[in-house]
């Protein structure tokens, strides 16, 4: 089992007040005088194979094993790269030699998700964020993305990365992460902690971008349970524009089911949770494939 782990699934923007706690360059010209001098060029960077260090791009990569489990988080984004059981891959990802690719893996805050514009307002302030999803005139999926996070705490079957995140351009707040990806006997657990380090209130929300291969070239066949009773309809640039039961639609999966041809690009809300207070999420292969679930406490509130 995976649990805690939620694509595009967060917690809504809302204001935290202070410490309040979430657990779940090229040649550069310069004046001196009256004359232009030119800087030397910065030096050409290192080649493959020239001696020269050379990073990955997603830095250091952290292994993690458990019995038949193995995982690898990388030290940009917090990204969670790999999740091998017997040696089976259960991510579709990327080499430790390339980027993230759509957000691969990747830790989503201060927002997951969209946000119209990049523009919102807080506590009566208008915000401008830049935009990253140019094509649809958004800013997508939050700041940390391509963060360098710094390690905590390593060992065999855990790794602990932390990340703070001071004020930037349409988001004038400070916020410190600390995310734990945690090998257990019922498989991955990620564990986050969010601290207001500022010295006002400040809008949160957090989600993880898993993308999940229980083999195959098409998933039409697995079977996906789903306990969601409300679907945020979206517009053509992916911003919701309410809610409507998922009951007598193709997008209700309260029950298990077979994908089919649905096409999932939406929200899922009111989600139905145990006694435990977790939703889950289970996704099987067709044919007794494997299952794959993820378990989600009441804190994420919304899954993608």
């Amino acid at each position: 089992m995976v649990r805690n782990i939620a694509q595009h699934g967060g917690l809504t923007g809302t204001g935290w007040g202070r410490r309040q706690l979430f657990k779940g360059a090229g040649a550069v010209a310069m004046m001196l005088g009256s004359k232009a001098v030119q800087a030397a060029p910065a030096p050409a960077p290192p080649t493959a194979g020239s001696g020269a260090r050379v990073l990955a791009p997603t830095g250091t990569q952290y292994e993690l094993r458990r019995g038949n489990q193995r995982a690898v988080v990388a030290e940009v984004g917090a990204t969670l790269r790999s999740y091998q059981v017997e040696q089976r891959e259960f991510l579709d990802t990327f080499a430790a030699d390339e980027m993230s690719r759509y957000g691969m893996g990747q830790v989503l805050a201060p927002w997951p998700g969209r946000v119209d514009h990049g523009h919102y307002t807080f506590e009566g302030v208008s915000q401008q964020l830049p935009l990253n999803e140019v094509e649809n005139q958004n800013a997508l999926h939050g700041l940390v993305r391509f963060r360098d996070w710094k390690l905590v705490e390593r060992t065999d079957d855990s790794v602990t990365q932390s990340l703070v995140l001071f004020p930037t351009e349409g988001y004038p707040y400070m916020l410190e992460l600390v995310v734990t990806n945690r090998l257990t006997a019922r498989g991955l657990q990620v564990d986050t902690v969010a601290t207001n380090v500022g010295a006002g209130r400040l809008p949160f929300g957090l989600g993880f971008h898993p993308y999940f291969n229980l083999g195959g070239d098409v998933i039409d066949s697995h079977v996906l349970t789903l306990p969601a009773a409300t679907l945020l309809p979206t517009n053509d640039r992916l911003i919701p524009t309410g809610a409507t039961p998922v009951a007598g639609t193709p997008f209700d999966f309260r029950k298990p089911k077979a994908i089919g041809a649905v096409k999932f690009d939406s929200t899922f809300t009111d989600l139905i949770r145990g006694r435990d207070g977790r939703a889950r999420i289970r996704l099987a292969g067709p044919k007794g494939g494997p299952t794959i679930e993820l378990a989600m406490d009441a804190t994420f509130r919304y899954i993608v």
